[in-house]
């Protein structure tokens, strides 16, 4: 069985320094695409948890900016903690299981929730 293909985003960091949270996967899913679901942020996450989420929106802005992109090799945890809200859909119909799926970032929505990532000669350092 052949697996499908995936755009891999070189260049993208492949997770938050000094954690082993994961912001891009190697490979394809062999047992299936796993897909892009709203996870739910509540108040009381661990600051940690914020933090990654700020650096891979981060990554994302820097990467693609306001042009759509595929989800490639994005990992689907992760971005499933920014889907629906600062990462929508880019194209209709949308399908939340292909490493094909257009996205986009929801500028306005994503300067809301992450103010700092936006502000004026800001750049992640990614060797931290």
């Amino acid at each position: 069985m052949a697996l499908p293909y995936m755009l891999k985003h070189r260049g993208f960091p492949g997770r938050y320094p000094g954690t082993d949270f994961q912001f891009t996967i190697r490979r394809a899913n062999p047992k299936g695409i796993t897909p892009l679901t709203r996870r739910e942020r509540y108040a009381d996450r661990r600051k940690l948890d914020r933090q990654v989420d700020e650096a891979f929106m981060a990554a994302l802005w820097e990467y693609f900016g306001e042009e759509p992109f595929e989800r490639g090799n994005l990992d689907a945890g992760r971005l499933s903690w920014l889907f629906g809200r600062e990462v929508v859909p880019a194209e209709e119909p949308f399908d939340p299981a292909s490493y094909e799926a257009m996205l986009k970032i929801d500028i306005d929505r994503a300067q809301a929730s992450f103010p700092e990532v936006f502000a004026e000669g800001s750049a992640w350092d990614w060797d931290e």
